[in-house]
């Protein structure tokens, strides 16, 4: 056998051969983190083997910059991070937790943060693609992240970290007052950060549980709804291990959601739902118009919550026809009589020639850009 011989894995398999071992890979148990579809979460709950997998290197490479920026700011700042949980009916594994003085003078001087937090403080660490930043700016976490991070904060408070080895002194606390929730979003494509905070919310806790509770209480996952549109329409459906188990399969090349209509009043249902949704985007349309024209003449820059910049208005190309006829007497090639321009452009790039291009006096349309202010 040679060197040549020898195949050279993929660095992935060693990626997903890890990742299958982790705990959340194999758990049966509910975790805060997949409160994200209350389907799925009973299938977990309820044992349901997994009929799909997924090649999440997303999510896997979203770990490892996780787990990363965790553990360096575990060093540098002495913050709490990756501490289990673990109440009644749900667990999980905390980011950060920030102590303050009064919570951390309880606490050996080396488990001490180097700055305690004004209050204690639940903090969150996402990372998301580049074309997701913006929803992320203007909106926030979803729904599901701030149910994951209430059901961290909830069990926190009434029954402080989970006694387990590595964090006994912790547990020792008991129940702890969090009173601040923070989410912090790094951008996987260009590092940017950005950090949402607010107050805690009894009312968004107790929402959590119940829905954590109404999991538990059902004894077939079926009968509890899909919270999302299904492969091809949510990323969470195109990545979950129980796809097929909750959505079935189609035909090759038909959408599975097809197997929602099973008769005449479920495509006058679907049919209705077309028509709501064309007079709601009819409806957005008028208005972006309307809006489009009056901002016309606007200069760049940031006007309240929003920030404006315009692109477009670049000179429009084409074949300059002449000059390819120059080439062509040049390379001793035929020049056709009536010269067929996409033939004449396919051979020189054929050839390897660039397509000579020349002026329009046109513009290419401007367009408008309307993102979220930075603050």
């Amino acid at each position: 056998m040679t060197i040549q011989d020898i195949e050279v894995p993929s660095i992935w398999k060693a990626a997903h051969d890890a990742d299958s071992r982790r705990p959340r890979s194999r758990q049966t148990e509910l975790g805060a983190s997949d409160t994200v579809c209350s389907r799925r979460a009973a299938y977990i709950v309820s044992g349901t083997p997994r009929t799909d997998t997924s090649d999440g290197k997303a999510a896997i490479l979203g770990t490892y910059i996780h787990a990363g920026l965790l553990e360096d700011a575990r060093r540098e700042f002495g913050w709490q991070v990756e501490r289990s949980v673990v109440g009644d009916s749900v667990r999980g594994h905390v980011d950060v937790v920030q102590l303050d003085e009064a919570t951390a003078a309880r606490l050996p001087k080396a488990l001490r943060p180097r700055v305690p937090a004004a209050v204690v403080t639940v903090e969150d660490v996402k990372t998301k693609s580049l074309r997701k930043w913006d929803q992320v700016l203007r909106y926030g976490a979803t729904k599901a992240e701030l149910r994951q991070v209430y059901l961290y904060a909830t069990l926190l408070r009434t029954h402080g970290f989970a006694d387990v080895q590595g964090q006994k002194a912790l547990a020792r606390l008991g129940p702890i007052d969090v009173q601040r929730i923070r989410f912090r979003f790094i951008c996987r494509d260009n590092g940017d950060e950005h950090v949402q905070e607010f107050a805690f919310d009894d009312l968004e806790a107790s929402a959590a549980m119940w829905w954590v509770e109404r999991v538990l209480e059902v004894a077939d996952p079926e009968e509890l709804p899909r919270d999302h549109d299904g492969p091809g329409l949510s990323g969470v459906c195109d990545h979950c291990s129980w796809l097929t188990q909750c959505w079935g399969q189609a035909a090759p090349g038909v959408p599975v959601q097809t197997l929602l209509v099973k008769d005449d009043d479920d495509r006058a249902q679907a049919l209705a739902e077309y028509v709501r949704g064309h007079e709601q985007e009819s409806a957005g349309a008028k208005v972006k118009k309307l809006a489009r024209a009056k901002l016309d003449q606007t200069q760049a820059g940031t006007y309240g919550a929003n920030s404006l910049s315009w692109s477009g208005k670049n000179p429009v190309k084409k074949p300059d026809v002449q000059a390819m006829v120059d080439l062509y007497e040049d390379a001793g090639v035929p020049v056709p009589m009536a010269p067929n321009v996409d033939a004449m452009v396919a051979f020189l790039k054929q050839e390897g020639i660039g397509v000579p291009m020349k002026a329009t006096g046109a513009l290419t349309a401007r367009s408008i850009n309307v993102r979220p202010a930075r603050t």
